[in-house]
């Protein structure tokens, strides 16, 4: 089992959290809250029960589906989330 380089076992992403202000906004692209528990993100914990090949599919499916509803849900965002999941599954070639 490989060791995460991120700090505390949480990577950062892009959409998480803008500290540029003076009021914190959820980044509900990169970093939703509803998607950590503890010091783990969920995408972290469905790669590690998956195999790589599996979670490769799991990175292309939500790279179509994020394409797929954009002009009816989410616009923007969609494309956003569609976009963080491509670089993912780039990243891990």
């Amino acid at each position: 089992m490989e060791f995460s380089d991120c700090p505390g076992g949480v990577c950062p992403v892009p959409w998480a959290t803008d500290t540029s202000g003076d009021d914190i906004k959820e980044d509900l692209v990169n970093h939703p809250a509803h998607y950590t528990d503890g010091n783990i993100e969920c995408i972290e914990a469905i790669e590690a029960q998956l195999t790589p090949e599996e979670y490769r599919g799991y990175l292309k499916g939500n790279v179509a589906k994020y394409l797929w509803r954009e002009k009816y849900k989410g616009g923007v965002q969609s494309l956003q989330k569609a976009q963080w999941y491509l670089t993912r599954l780039v990243d891990i070639e």
